[in-house]
Formats: C-alpha cells, sequence, structure tokens
C-alpha cells in the first residue's frame, strides 16, 4: 500500500514562544527525524502570535500519525491544546 498523505494542525498554548523553550531542542530534533526519513517533508508554525502550527505528514495509516503526534515533546509536555489529523488528495508535489 502507498503511503497517504495527511494535514497535521497543532493549536498552541498561550506564551507558547516562552513556554516552548525547554521542549525546543527535543521537539527540533523529533521533527528533523521524521524530515529526514522522508516521512516530514514540510513544518512550520505561524509568526506573530505563535499560536499554531501545520506539518505535512507521509504514514501507511492515521494511527500511525497519531502515534508519532503522540511522541512530539510539545505534546508531551501540554503545549498543543488542539490537534487535526486531515487526510490530503496531492495534486502537486506527490511522491
Amino acid at each position: 500500500m502507498a503511503q497517504r498523505t495527511f494535514l497535521i494542525s497543532y493549536g498552541y498554548v498561550p506564551e507558547m514562544a516562552e513556554r516552548r523553550l525547554p521542549h525546543r531542542p527535543a521537539h527540533l530534533a523529533h521533527v528533523q527525524r521524521a524530515h529526514d526519513d522522508g516521512r516530514l517533508p514540510f513544518a512550520a508554525a505561524t509568526v506573530d502570535p505563535i499560536d499554531a502550527a501545520i506539518l505535512i505528514y507521509a504514514a501507511d495509516s492515521q494511527a500511525d500519525v497519531h502515534a508519532w503526534i503522540a511522541e512530539d515533546p510539545y505534546v508531551k509536555a501540554g503545549l498543543v491544546r488542539t490537534v487535526t489529523v486531515r487526510e490530503l488528495a496531492v495534486a502537486i508535489g506527490a511522491r
């Protein structure tokens, strides 16, 4: 089965810029590993304010996406208030 593509949306806690500092190196390592593995071609956070992020993630199932999200240091630290996962039908940029 070919990997599917998912849009992950995070809604962050207030004062994320300050609250994320102790967890940021581990979070960035987590997303970098997924990028290096070819599963995460894109990840970005909003700038002003820092209150949300979007990630594009390739996986075999939505359950795999949720398992990866559960290991995110930001999620483990309670810095992510909301998570939405939606499957995408990729028109351009498909693997």
